[in-house]
């Protein structure tokens, strides 16, 4: 797949699977192409050539409302209208499964609380949403990606801004939503930690790819993010990346 953007090249032939249930995560520097290629995927920049399908179909064949029955995105900027209370904002991830004139049922109240509660928000239902921390209001979010029962799930940097817990948790909770997801991250020690396999993107294109140490080495450590660090998996099973006493000149 490639994408051009005001005549300008971002991605060059990029080509990716996740798997079902997988936790697949893209990194790479800023400026990669991370963002564009999840943009491709939710149908908000179309490919000037190659196909995103979801299982068999083709995204871009699939009418808005069935993207967004079997696609449900959680971006770094959510427009959340104003007074909405977070059973509300976990409610709006119903919306593609009804009708335009449908009222909200008992049972699209069961699956919004009950995605609240996967998130642990339901105690929090009747606040509101501009009250929350900025862990709290990605949970909700999420919660309301849940409620719409996706195939798929995309995280465009879901942890930005976030304090080092919010992130931890934050992760967690997607990694046992049971959800295929693709995301983006830019943290590289979470993303080892938390995905199944990681893409590495650089210059528009995949430079690695894989489970977290096969892709992540020193080599794409270095010569794709310029420092000096080491990807190992410890006795706890956890992968961490430990990193040098300092960056390196990224080549040219």
């Amino acid at each position: 797949m490639s994408v051009t953007i005001g005549g300008t090249p971002i991605l060059r032939d990029v080509s990716l699977d996740v798997l079902p249930g997988e936790f697949v995560g893209l990194i790479g520097p800023n400026g990669s192409g991370k963002s564009t290629l999840l943009r491709t995927v939710y149908r908000s920049v179309r490919p000037a050539g190659g196909v995103v399908r979801l299982g068999d179909e083709d995204v871009w064949s699939m009418s808005a409302r069935t993207a967004a029955r079997r696609t449900a995105a959680v971006l770094q900027d959510s427009p959340i209208p104003p007074g909405l209370t977070v059973r509300e904002v976990a409610a709006l991830g119903r919306t593609p499964h009804q009708g335009m004139f449908e009222r909200e049922t008992a049972e699209d109240r069961e699956i919004a609380d009950s995605a609240l509660a996967r998130t642990g928000m339901l105690g929090h239902a009747e606040r509101i949403y501009g009250s929350l921390s900025g862990g709290e209001r990605q949970r909700v979010l999420l919660a309301r990606a849940l409620a719409q029962q996706p195939r798929l799930l995309v995280l465009d940097e879901p942890t930005n801004h976030l304090d080092i817990r919010a992130r931890f948790e934050l992760l967690e909770l997607v990694g046992t939503a049971g959800v295929t997801t693709l995301a983006v991250l830019h943290d590289l020690d979470l993303a080892a930690r938390s995905c199944d396999r990681l893409v590495v993107l650089d210059k528009g294109e995949v430079v690695a790819a894989g489970p977290v140490l096969e892709a992540l080495t020193p080599e794409v450590l270095t010569d794709v993010f310029g420092v000096s660090a080491v990807t190992e998996q410890h006795e706890d099973g956890i992968v961490r990346v430990s990193y040098g006493a300092r960056p390196l000149a990224r080549a040219s």
